[in-house]
């Protein structure tokens, strides 16, 4: 049977260095773990590293897309099946749960599995005993289970979807994977890896790197889609751009726009043209830009946790003009004392 390798993990924000260290205090238990987060968070990359942390990790881990099967489907590939089973079952098929002895099965999408399937691998977990389907001999597993969801199994446990004591016996403990919102300051190391492996796959000799726009424009995102989002907005990014040897001037957020792209609906009515909200007049407006400049680079420090790098990036600034502004503006550009 095959055995996997773990993946570099790309991260310096504090958010991130310290569910890190979760998963490295509790990679070595030998108890079910949860990994819970939004779409595209790196669930998954996480759910190996325990397993490649622990004392299993010698031991093959094997992983089930459990959204991806049917009921029936996952029943028979998570608990294996005897010849005669069922209809086309024609030999003995060994499942997830065996193929995992000793090692870890890592559960994706666990909160889509039924209710039926949840008691039967209740039962593995308390007692360590399997039947294949159509068998009636009880066979023995050692098997650590690692679940993953982005859904709320502690709201489906109360509206009766997900059953309470395998939640109980599942979330010994929960490493919760954060947004990658909360991770900016790995926002740019992470594009420049994408930039550079996509790079590698189109032949070019080397990566040139992101213009100062395109750089602030990543930063500026909300990447609702999460780390999957950013590699695919920059992977597209690299392969569209003309001109190989020049910095990435454009990054290419939504593959579905065009101009020739349908328009939807108004909902709202239009202004009619030329016309334009009344400004507040008279006004001190060399006073209202420094008050806007101010709200600008104060926001900038804030969503960057005061790393000043990233705020001049954010701002679309070169450091030494962030720092001029800070100067300028008489703001400190340190986080405020506790």
């Amino acid at each position: 049977m095959e055995r996997q390798t773990t993946q570099n993990i790309i991260g310096e924000a504090p958010a991130f260095l310290e569910m890190l260290e979760h998963v490295s205090r509790a990679a070595p238990l030998d108890r079910s773990v949860l990994v819970v987060g939004e779409r595209g968070t790196g669930k998954e990359l996480i759910a190996s590293r325990l397993h490649f942390l622990s004392e299993r990790w010698e031991q093959n881990v094997v992983k089930v897309n459990c959204a991806a099967l049917t009921e029936s489907i996952l029943e028979s590939e998570l608990f294996g099946h005897e010849a005669g089973a069922f209809t086309g079952a024609q030999k003995t098929h060994i499942g997830h749960f065996e193929r995992a002895d000793g090692g870890t099965l890592i559960l994706d999408e666990l909160a889509t599995i039924s209710l039926r399937m949840q008691e039967k691998i209740l039962r593995v977990i308390e007692y360590g005993e399997i039947q294949r389907v159509g068998g009636s001999d009880t066979l023995r597993v050692n098997v650590r289970i690692v679940g993953s969801t982005n859904a709320d199994l502690q709201r489906l446990a109360a509206e009766g979807k997900f059953r309470r004591d395998l939640l109980d016996r599942l979330a010994f403990d929960v490493i919760t994977v954060p947004p990658l919102r909360e991770r900016v300051e790995d926002i740019m190391p992470l594009a420049h890896a994408f930039a550079i492996n996509m790079a590698s796959e189109l032949r070019r000799s080397y990566f040139p790197g992101f213009s100062p726009k395109a750089s602030s424009a990543l930063l500026r995102h909300s990447w609702p889609g999460n780390v999957r989002e950013l590699k695919n907005a920059v992977e597209r990014s690299v392969y569209r751009t003309s001109a190989p040897d020049a910095p990435i001037a454009t990054i290419a957020f939504d593959p579905f726009d065009s101009p020739f792209k349908l328009a939807e609906p108004a909902t709202t009515a239009r202004q009619p043209a030329g016309e334009r909200p009344l400004a507040l007049l008279p006004t001190d407006l060399p006073a209202r830009l420094r008050d806007l400049e101010r709200e600008l680079v104060e926001a900038a420090l804030d969503r960057s946790r005061f790393n000043q790098k990233v705020a001049a990036d954010l701002l679309g600034l070169s450091y030494h003009q962030f720092r001029g502004r800070l100067k300028k503006l008489d703001i400190s550009g340190s986080p405020p004392a506790p």
